[in-house]
């Protein structure tokens, strides 16, 4: 006999079991299908486990640099299995917060392999067999997987996607990174602060192309200064498996180039995971693997939704889970509010931290915005020098006519922590004024998020 529930979620990632929270507070009977881990990739094998890893790469570059905060440490070394051991418990710990929410809201977990077989009707595949499963609702919450471009897939000894790069066979001594967004940098920061000679390829003509120029060139500043090789405008056309070596075939230019490398991490996108759940028989749309949705992730099936990955850009965690919350809203009979990509801030967790929110400055221009651009250096702000952190920059940009912050951009130390702030100003549709008359705390690094915005209407005072 099928089981009955008021909504059913495929998927416990950050976006699915996000909604089973939500649906249960709201009263709703709520059963979550999960194949694998609870949490997902973000919690088990992205996010979480990925910030464990730059944490302890972060410290031992502090050691390295002790003498210069008057201290001594000699014979700084590191060991990668104790890195990844304490990266992998992080990621259990938050796995176990997981059960014990579930637990706490009277949620239902079926663990297995589920299919949408009709409309309402789940039918998940079990170790103890195949379970049946009603609901008015289904969210699909399924996420993605990295993406593998032919003749450069992953075999997890010589050529790694991210699950690889977290739970390494060896340290790379000669590194490629082939894509420079979050994961691609974030993971060449990671193993070219422990001493690997990193190379990272990118397609496109910068590396962190998402990001406002200016970020993109000051981050690739630092990071040759770190000893990274960048090469933009570049594609891996080839990879070449010998023993212990790779052979990766670059073009640049028109003209290719031969590189041999121990290890290469692919971080070249991803694709959603949309196979064998029954979609497209049931008329939902599918567009380049991701679920076609309104502002209110209905996939146009009545009583279908997907959220997060599935569901298309941006692919951030945050942006999933707050989707998951809109329709257990949607779902519980509440106000919803539609998720507007442009409010969502984009984090990256190399050396230094970018993150953003809103526009870039190209893309204000783009939408025919006549705008005031201020900056302000980390140099300038007594709190990043004492930190031993001076190198970075904030930067904003307004609306000339009516004052409304479009965008605000930041590299530097921390940075990750303070755009909060902006994405607040934000959603509160908050001027230049609103922000100029604030207060901000003395010494924080969050004072530069003020002088910015002074900078961008001549008022700047400390540079």
């Amino acid at each position: 006999m099928a089981q009955n529930f008021d909504m059913i979620v495929i998927g416990a990632g950050p976006g699915g079991y996000v909604a089973a929270i939500r649906g249960a507070q709201l009263g709703l009977k709520v059963c979550v299908v999960e194949r694998e881990h609870l949490g997902g990739i973000c919690l088990n094998w992205g996010c979480i486990p990925t910030k464990a890893l730059l944490r302890s790469s972060e410290v031992f570059h502090l050691m390295e640099r002790a003498k210069e905060f008057g201290l001594s440490a000699e014979k700084i070394d590191y060991d990668l299995p104790a890195v990844v051991k304490r990266s992998r418990g992080v990621a259990k710990q938050m796995e176990g917060g997981i059960k014990g929410l579930f637990k706490k809201n009277k949620v239902d977990v079926v663990m297995g392999e589920a299919k949408i077989v009709a409309k309402g009707k789940v039918s998940v595949k079990t170790d103890k067999g195949t379970e049946e499963l009603t609901a008015k609702n289904i969210i699909v919450a399924t996420g993605a997987r990295a993406r593998e471009l032919p003749g450069l897939e992953a075999d997890g000894d010589l050529v790694w996607t991210y699950k690889a790069a977290l739970d390494p066979v060896r340290m790379p001594k000669k590194l490629l990174v082939i894509g420079s967004g979050a994961i691609g940098i974030e993971f060449a920061s990671f193993y070219n602060t422990l001493g690997a000679d990193t190379t990272v390829v990118e397609v496109m003509d910068r590396v962190l192309p998402v990001e406002d120029e200016d970020i993109s060139k000051f981050a690739k500043k630092q990071f040759v200064k770190q000893g990274m090789k960048i090469m933009e405008k570049a594609m891996v056309k080839q990879l070449d498996r010998g023993k212990g070596k790779v052979t990766a075939h670059i073009e640049t230019g028109g003209k290719i180039e031969k590189m041999e490398f121990d290890t290469v991490i692919s971080a070249v996108g991803i694709v959603g995971n949309v196979e064998g759940l029954g979609l497209e028989e049931l008329g939902v749309k599918i567009d380049r693997t991701h679920v076609v949705t309104d502002e209110y992730c209905r996939t146009g099936v009545e009583g279908v939704y997907a959220i997060g990955d599935i569901a298309g850009a941006p692919w951030l965690a945050h942006k999933a889970s707050h989707e998951g919350v809109m329709v257990a809203d949607l779902i519980g009979g509440q106000k919803a509010h539609p998720i507007k990509p442009e409010t969502i801030a984009g984090c990256t967790y190399c050396h230094p931290q970018v993150a953003s929110v809103g526009y870039t400055e190209a893309k204000a221009k783009e939408l025919g915005y006549k705008i005031k651009v201020g900056r302000f250096p980390f140099i300038g702000n007594g709190k990043a020098v004492a930190l031993g952190e001076p190198e970075g920059m904030v930067k904003t940009i307004f609306d000339e006519k009516t004052g409304e912050l479009l965008g605000a951009h930041m590299v530097g130390a921390e940075v990750t922590e303070m755009i909060q702030g902006y994405v607040i100003g934000r959603k509160l549709e908050t001027t230049e004024e609103d922000l100029m008359e604030t207060v901000f705390p003395h010494p924080t690094l969050s004072e530069m998020m003020h002088e910015s915005v002074l900078d961008a209407y001549g008022r700047v005072i400390h540079m």
